[in-house]
């Protein structure tokens, strides 16, 4: 179970490689499931309709909610978008960045299965067989209406009695399959159009605007992951600490009580078990003595993130990566920490 966590976040990470290289694998796993589908449609009028639409549109849906999942910047643009202003000013053109980066790679699956869908032709028939004009085919001229109701809800079943040796049931299934398979098509040209169009015209716009966002929306999935992790520093620091209280206390109280070990076993020395020599890494400790100050400062995290900037020693802000300055001063009555 470690390997398969450690092996999703690594999927989950920022690099546009690694998220396109899950897009192709949700894609060729749509192609795979779709090949491993078998379409029973019910030849029944009230069901072929909503059965056909049902396979065409609910598995995209699906496969659209996976991609959202499986994308790390579905959940930071949400949160980007709703958290308060602060000290630091929110982005709208990172936050539009984000959401088109994360929807075209969420569509990548939907739209394969129903490209697929549309140039087999099986889900059409199924769902428009009902709905076909009987006056553009010859052979419904001696049929009654409900005949011809009953005949259309079986052509998608060519193992039916009714239909099986038909040539009306082949025209019209050759009939939507056309339908089907044109628009398949059609959607195939738009999208290869609007790629190349998008791909030829990208050039002759500013592209500082572009690396701007860009970059800083990277920035803000880079300072999550390291906030996750020095927050898991932080608490095991934290842990350790009140387990060496802990012991320090039995201690203590063994040698209040008069309490003494057996001769032949040496006093343990709880401090040099539990403690690594290094003790200067805990020095931010120093400063947490109640869980109502660790959860005030998450809080202030949340609702107040640092500016982005980093103050030198004469309060210049330096770097050359930031571009904009901290809106507001902290808060004096807040407890200041020099490291989480």
């Amino acid at each position: 179970m470690d390997k398969l966590r450690l092996l999703f976040q690594h999927f989950q990470a920022s690099s546009e490689s690694v998220m396109n290289g899950v897009c192709l694998l949700l894609a060729a796993g749509t192609v795979k499931l779709y090949a491993s589908l078998d379409v029973h449609c019910p030849c029944l009028a009230r069901y072929n309709a909503a059965y056909g639409l049902g396979l065409l549109l609910a598995p995209p849906l699906a496969l659209f909610l996976c991609g959202l999942l499986a994308n790390r910047q579905s959940v930071l643009m949400v949160e980007e978008w709703r958290r308060p202003a602060g000290r630091r000013q929110k982005d709208p053109g990172m936050i539009r960045y984000m959401c088109s980066s994360v929807l075209q790679r969420a569509l990548a699956a939907p739209l394969v299965w129903i490209l697929l869908a549309l140039l087999d032709g099986k889900c059409l028939v199924c769902a428009f067989s009902c709905s076909v004009d009987p006056e553009k085919f010859l052979d419904f001229a001696n049929m009654t209406s409900s005949q011809v109701q009953l005949f259309l809800a079986k052509v998608p079943c060519k193992e039916d009695e009714l239909v099986r040796d038909s040539p009306a049931r082949k025209a019209v299934s050759r009939y939507l399959r056309c339908l089907s398979q044109a628009m398949g098509w059609t959607i195939t040209l738009l999208l290869i159009i609007l790629a190349f169009l998008a791909r030829c015209l990208r050039p002759c716009f500013d592209q500082t605007v572009f690396l701007q966002h860009r970059y800083w929306s990277n920035y803000v999935d880079l300072e999550q992951k390291l906030f996750d992790e020095t927050c898991c520093e932080h608490a095991r620091d934290l842990a350790h600490r009140c387990v060496l209280h802990f012991f320090q206390s039995m201690q203590s109280e063994m040698r209040a009580r008069g309490l003494r070990q057996p001769a032949d076993h040496p006093p343990a020395q709880p401090r040099d078990l539990l403690e690594p020599p290094d003790r200067d890494s805990r020095a931010h400790l120093h400063a947490v003595s109640s869980r109502e100050q660790v959860d005030r400062l998450l809080s202030t995290w949340c609702s107040s993130k640092p500016p982005l900037g980093l103050a030198g020693p004469a309060g210049h802000y330096g770097g050359g990566l930031s571009h904009r300055a901290p809106t507001a001063a902290p808060d004096p009555r807040e407890p200041q920490y020099t490291e989480v």
